[in-house]
């Protein structure tokens, strides 16, 4: 498993970018219905809190940017905690809204890690050659 015990910095910084990510979804969201941001907050913690069970159900601070079991387990895990939480909070979980939401999440946790891992592989093979 590539980049397993990472570093304090690395891990702050996934979980920050992943966090990030939530919020920037939600905001988007907002804005194109016409919806204020004021709303952000309790538009958010559903997902906040699904990340959050996701990072310590799979301890993603041994790889956080790890594609493929990190990665996946974050996106789905997040998806299905956000919606039952939102569920159970009385906030809407139209068929649409899921199915955006599943490809936005996948697409933001995923493509971010997939651009470090990217930078990474590059920056190693400059320094190689």
């Amino acid at each position: 498993m590539p980049y397993r015990n990472a570093s304090l910095a690395l891990i702050s910084l996934a979980a920050g970018l992943d966090a990030a990510m939530l919020l920037l979804f939600v905001v988007i969201g907002r804005a194109s219905h016409g919806e204020g941001l004021w709303g952000v907050l309790g538009t958010w913690w559903p997902f906040l809190a699904g990340l959050v069970v996701a990072w310590l159900v799979l301890r993603a601070w041994r790889t956080p940017l790890q594609i493929w079991w990190t990665g996946v387990g974050l996106w789905l895990i997040t998806v299905v905690v956000g919606m039952l939480l939102r569920l159970a909070s009385g906030q809407g979980v139209q068929t649409s809204f899921v199915i955006v939401t599943v490809l936005v999440l996948g697409v933001f946790l995923l493509g971010w890690r997939a651009i470090a891992l990217l930078v990474r592989r590059l920056r190693h093979r400059r320094s190689a050659g």
